[in-house]
């Protein structure tokens, strides 16, 4: 508690230093409208983007006797070209002298929109701020003699990758497609999933240079009003110059409690957003990223795959049950190991005990010593094997992985168990489906190695019940991190360590869906019934 309560007290104070600093700065740069004159309103844009070349200027003429100025501005490769064409051909050609004409009750700006621009979203901009963000952001403005506002039209033509399968999450049943670095085409995915008029997206724009724009999705009618009004004021008071990835997000509005443990869920896979929304939670969508932030989270779903809901109820089963035993193989095994042989070795039947005996004969290292050197060395392999490219990265960590062990045991530094040991520590990790959840344990792993050095199995116990109550502790916008284990939610078993069938699935998280809980209207209880023929 009182380490909460000056890491919370630190923190308020740099958010009251970071917003007395924002306050000086927008007070220093007010608000800038548009003048008449087209010269003056196109200089100012050159000199406020520092005459950038990637900034394009271009001037037409258009009405009865070309007595009609206007100026084209848009940023070189953020725009559609070829809408781009089409709105320059329908000022310039499609546009009769009498269409242009303003009468008493319109000016010539809304004349112009009404008439002449018949491509993307139209907005009419009177302050130069908003008018070179919506430039910087894919949009072509059009200023126009005489008059003290501006057009800005929405035609974005940016390179985008396509829709590929995730690597972060690869399945063998289940659909392909996942999410880009392109918010349109991520919306997109979520729609062609979910046609229902009730699934909202508001949008927000977070950061004072990035301006980097940021949705919320969640299904109206499904997702708790307390938790929509969270997120929205979670991601109001961030207050940062620069939002470039969902990790920035994530670490913002996280709940303040130091933990190795995720208590966001993230994904590449529109399946799974789709799928959490449904049950009446709540999505963040970031440009330029291609992963989605889930709140509220609960630990278990960092052990459910998506695969889990497209095969039958009996494998996904099984596959929970074995991701649960491997993650206790990937937190205990190195440390149970450590324990046993230091200080227990009464535990171990006699033929093994002599085994391993004769395998550490001329070993000049502790156990604890042995462990943490494998450890750390399938560490360093692993973060290379990442950081090299991907052609040689496999085979960097394959081959450094059997060389550097064969090698260690030949020249008597570890024995053969502890590579053993080692290697099966790493292959239970890879069973993780989450990789931030598989980050968390072999942090703790560590931890655990040098409790069982001190203490044995008592202090492998002891951590076991530090890091439940550590668990426990844990909230994820306001929603226990343990449930539906603590508080436990009998009918929230159906979807934990075990997947039942979907037809029994009738019901939807009570801790977090409030508002519509039951999925199936229809004898919700009963199994399908089946027909044959006579």
């Amino acid at each position: 508690m009182p380490g909460r309560l000056v890491y919370r007290t630190i923190k308020n104070i740099f958010r009251t230093t970071s917003k007395d600093e924002t306050a000086s700065q927008s007070q220093q740069q007010e608000e800038k409208k548009l003048v008449s004159s087209l010269e003056s309103n196109i200089l100012e844009i050159k000199n406020s983007l520092g005459n950038s070349s990637d900034l394009v200027i271009r001037v037409i003429h258009i009405g009865a006797e070309n007595n009609i100025k206007i100026g084209v501005l848009y940023t070189d490769g953020m725009i559609n070209t070829a809408a781009l064409q089409d709105l320059l051909d329908s000022l310039i050609n499609k546009i009769k002298p009498s269409d242009i004409v303003p009468t008493d009750s319109t000016s010539l700006v809304s004349d112009i929109r009404k008439n002449a621009v018949t491509v993307g979203e139209v907005e009419e901009i009177k302050d130069f701020n908003t008018l070179i963000t919506n430039i910087l952001s894919g949009h072509a403005a059009l200023l126009i003699e005489n008059e003290p506002q501006a057009i800005s039209v929405s035609i974005p033509g940016l390179e985008k990758r396509g829709v590929e399968e995730p690597q972060s999450a690869t399945l063998i049943k289940g659909p392909r497609d996942g999410f880009t670095e392109t918010l349109g085409t991520n919306t997109s995915l979520l729609r062609r999933r979910i046609r229902s008029s009730n699934l909202w997206l508001e949008s927000k724009e977070i950061g004072r240079v990035t301006k980097t724009r940021v949705i919320i999705a969640y299904i109206k009618g499904l997702a708790s009003e307390d938790i929509v009004k969270e997120v929205h004021h979670r991601l109001d008071k961030i207050n940062i110059d620069a939002i470039l990835e969902t990790g920035n997000v994530e670490e913002l509005i996280q709940d303040e409690t130091y933990t190795p443990f995720p208590t966001i869920f993230s994904t590449e896979r529109p399946d799974a957003v789709a799928g959490k929304l449904l049950e009446g939670r709540v999505a963040i969508l970031v440009d330029g990223s291609p992963f989605v932030i889930v709140v509220p989270s609960l630990m278990v779903e960092f052990f459910q795959a998506s695969e889990d809901y497209y095969q039958r109820a009996d494998i996904a089963t099984f596959l929970r049950f074995l991701r649960f035993f491997c993650f206790f193989i990937a937190l205990l095994a190195p440390s149970l190991y450590i324990a046993v042989l230091t200080y227990h070795q009464e535990m171990l039947p006699t033929t093994l005990l002599v085994s391993i005996a004769a395998q550490r004969e001329g070993i000049p290292f502790p156990a604890f010593f042995e462990a943490l050197l494998m450890e750390l060395t399938f560490e360093i392999l692993r973060e290379a094997g990442v950081r090299m490219p991907r052609a040689v990265g496999q085979a960097m960590s394959i081959v450094g992985a059997l060389v550097l062990g064969q090698a260690a045991v030949q020249a008597g530094i570890v024995s053969n168990a502890m590579v053993i040991v080692v290697s099966m520590t790493a292959i239970a990790n890879f069973c993780i489906p989450a990789i931030n959840l598989a980050i968390s344990i072999r942090l703790i792993r560590f931890v655990m190695m040098c409790l069982a050095a001190v203490f044995g199995l008592i202090g492998v116990m002891f951590g076991i019940v530090l890091l439940c109550i550590h668990l426990c502790t844990l909230r994820s916008f306001g929603v226990p991190y343990t449930s539906p284990f603590a508080p436990f939610i009998l009918q929230d078993q159906k979807d934990t360590l075990f997947r039942f069938p979907l037809w029994s699935m009738f019901s939807r998280p009570r801790l977090i869906n409030q508002n519509n809980v039951i999925r199936e209207q229809n004898n919700p209880t009963s199994k399908p019934e089946t027909r044959t023929g006579k």
